[in-house]
């Protein structure tokens, strides 16, 4: 075990950490806002005049995207849901509708499939893993996105070294749901009371507060006082400030 000190606060006795992907360790906002927007046309194609409301409800604004909406926290299963529920405001079958969502969610996989391959890791993320793993501790992914998404985020950045857990969601239940981070405690073979979560969502905090983490631990890059991470025990805006203390 070791101790962990960000900023002014201390947390002793880790053993693990799990961090978020996107907008913790992936700098996705681009490809994720080009998803929405792509989503919002095929279906707009389909439904004149949803385009713009779908895009409202995913957290897109011209060229920003919402740190708490739904595109940036939400599952997959999620945001289908979410669109097929504009889609059935215009009159159509519930089962239509989530077709409707799905087929276009498909169609933009398949139109962005090698965009996500330009979504870098932010700055020094691979040297604070490395760092970290080499401290003796265990490192893991816990991602709204999905599992198969995860894995190749950590195949691409060559993070299998470090990385021994790569979870997603894929079907079931979602952040803040604590379920989630004791499954991926379990995984890593710790307590949730000797792991730290490190996340730029309140979906991060909430779970593993809920689930008893030794500490929730915000990041917005950047930008360390974002008010959405009010919660955290310590905000931090990178992550070479989470240090190991002798």
């Amino acid at each position: 075990m070791v101790t962990i000190r960000c900023r002014d606060v201390t947390f002793p006795n880790i053993q693990a950490i799990i961090f978020d992907k996107d907008g913790t360790l992936e700098d996705s906002q681009n490809f994720l806002r080009e998803v929405g927007q792509k989503r919002s046309r095929l279906i707009d194609a389909q439904i004149p005049g949803i385009g713009e409301p779908l895009l409202m409800a995913f957290g897109i604004n011209g060229d920003t995207l919402d740190p708490t909406g739904l595109i940036a926290v939400g599952s997959r299963r999620e945001t289908e849901i979410a669109a097929a529920a504009y889609i059935a405001e215009t009159g159509r079958g519930w089962i239509e509708s989530l077709a409707i969502a799905r087929s276009a969610f498909e169609e933009a996989d398949q139109y962005l499939k090698d965009t996500a391959n330009t979504s870098p890791l932010f700055a020094g993320s691979l040297d604070v893993l490395k760092f970290l793993y080499d401290a003796g501790l265990k490192l893991g992914i816990l991602s709204a996105a999905r599992t198969a998404n995860v894995q190749a985020f950590v195949k691409r950045h060559q993070l299998e070294s470090y990385i021994q857990l790569g979870q997603g969601v894929d079907e079931g239940p979602s952040k803040p749901d604590p379920t989630l981070f004791l499954q991926a405690c379990q995984s890593l073979g710790v307590e949730p009371a000797s792991t730290l979560m490190v996340g730029d969502s309140v979906g991060d905090i909430e779970m593993a507060r809920r689930a008893g983490a030794a500490g929730c631990i915000g990041i917005c890059w950047g930008t360390p006082a974002a008010a959405h991470l009010e919660a955290a025990d310590v905000t931090i805006s990178q992550l070479d400030e989470i240090l190991v203390l002798e």
